[in-house]
């Protein structure tokens, strides 16, 4: 069993290496497509001399090889005629041959040489015979062999029949030489290796310009896209993505402003209202007017706290929290009693969060289920690393992702303009969450739930 469990283990590990490495070639897939092709161009390359290097040394081979019938002709005339050995030597030197005729350097050069190339055939000889008619001439057909070998730079004949056998040097052919074909190869593969990494540096801004786009989108403003002394489709890219992000930075300062000042403004007039109220006589206006004030106060509040989260100006401040903690603030700033909320959660129970953000979050969670319930009374508690939000009530009659939308009612006689639950969803995104929605036997249940 043990075994067993080991060798899944395994298997799942090897699983996991895998796709890691995946998503790392994946990442860097154009990379890896000019490595590839600079692998296959440089095999494509290497291969294709490689066979040229053999074929071209074959040919050579072959077409100094048909010398040994020369060296035939050369033997055969001096049998026949009885010449003598200056003679035949003096014909061999016309053709750059000299004859190997002490035994102790034959055996030497036949132990030590390289065979190049052997071939066996038939040499036809005239030979002369008397008989009583008179003499006459009669051809014999004799097997031969030829054999091509190579010592110290030099090229041997060998020449070996049943009757005889001599060995030749070739005093002006040489072996085949392949530094011409090495140096041109040497050349191609530079001018390949140096166009790969002339290549490397014009891409390498891509790289730059990915970490420039990972630090804007995580809100860094200032980040220039800008490249420049460069005039390549790449620094094209660059410059239109530095002009696009000006023009998106004034327009986030344009509405950031706007919106603070419409708050700032709205907040004068509303304090005066509040203080104003106060003079009334009849307690029912008084207490109308200033649910009113707050109310306002509220969504100018909640206004600020999206223009913070969806512009990206609020840096996350994530520390570890008890998640009984951010409930009971999320209480006081719904400012509920605390018995409509009833927590079922272990004391323990800690996560990592932006404490205001949160706790906001979990403010508009109890505030919409309080508000919607049949009983007024909600109950928080949690799964795992989920975290829930029940109360009973009608079923949505649309889906979630009609309420998370802004300004979004649920009943058009209701006091909503429908930014709770779009705030909510907003300060998940940024915590790693998304909202869920479930509905079982009359329970409402919204859920936080982990990426």
């Amino acid at each position: 069993m043990i075994v067993k469990v080991r060798r899944h283990l395994g298997l799942f590990v090897r699983f996991l290496i895998t796709k890691s490495k995946i998503n790392r070639v994946r990442h860097h897939a154009v990379l890896m497509t000019i490595l590839f092709a600079f692998i296959v161009t440089l095999g494509s390359v290497s291969y294709t001399f490689w066979k040229f290097y053999h074929l071209n040394q074959t040919q050579y081979i072959n077409n100094i090889f048909t010398k040994y019938s020369v060296i035939t002709q050369i033997f055969r005339a001096h049998f026949q005629r009885q010449t003598s050995l200056t003679i035949l030597e003096a014909n061999l030197a016309l053709y750059n041959l000299d004859l190997v005729s002490k035994q102790e350097q034959v055996d030497e050069i036949m132990d030590k040489a390289k065979v190049l190339k052997r071939e066996g055939f038939k040499a036809i000889n005239e030979a002369l015979f008397y008989n009583k008619q008179g003499v006459y001439t009669q051809q014999i057909a004799e097997d031969m062999r030829a054999t091509m070998l190579q010592k110290d730079e030099h090229i041997y004949f060998f020449i070996e029949s049943p009757r005889r056998a001599v060995l030749l040097k070739d005093a002006k052919l040489k072996p085949y030489a392949h530094l011409n074909l090495l140096y041109a190869y040497i050349v191609i593969v530079a001018i390949i290796i140096v166009s790969y990494i002339l290549i490397l540096q014009r891409i390498r801004p891509l790289r730059l310009l990915k970490k420039r786009i990972a630090a804007f989108g995580e809100g860094n403003m200032d980040t220039s896209f800008a490249i420049k002394g460069r005039y390549d489709e790449i620094a094209l890219v660059a410059n239109e993505l530095e002009d696009t992000r000006v023009k998106i930075r004034a327009l986030l300062e344009s509405r950031t402003l706007f919106l603070r000042n419409i708050m700032h403004e709205l907040k004068t007039p509303i304090a005066k209202g509040r203080i104003a109220s106060q003079m009334l006589e009849q307690d029912k206006q008084r207490i109308r007017f200033n649910k009113i004030f707050q109310r306002m106060e509220s969504l100018i509040n909640e206004f600020a706290l999206i223009e913070e989260v969806t512009t990206g100006s609020e840096h996350l401040q994530k520390n570890e929290y008890r998640l009984l903690d951010l409930i009971d603030g999320a209480i006081d700033l719904a400012m509920v009693e605390s018995d409509a909320v009833a927590i079922e959660i272990d004391s323990a129970y800690k996560r990592d969060a932006d404490f205001r953000l949160f706790s906001t979050a979990i403010k508009n969670m109890i505030d919409n289920a309080i508000k919607y319930s049949v009983d007024h009374h909600v109950t928080i508690g949690t799964d795992g690393a989920e975290i829930w939000f029940d109360s009973v009530g009608e079923e949505l009659g649309h889906p979630l992702s009609y309420y998370v939308e802004p300004f979004t009612k649920k009943h058009a006689a209701k006091s909503s303009f429908g930014l709770g639950l779009y705030l909510v969803d907003s300060i998940l995104k940024i915590h790693g969450m998304v909202l869920a929605y479930e509905y079982h036997e009359g329970v409402n249940r919204f859920i936080f739930v982990p990426e």
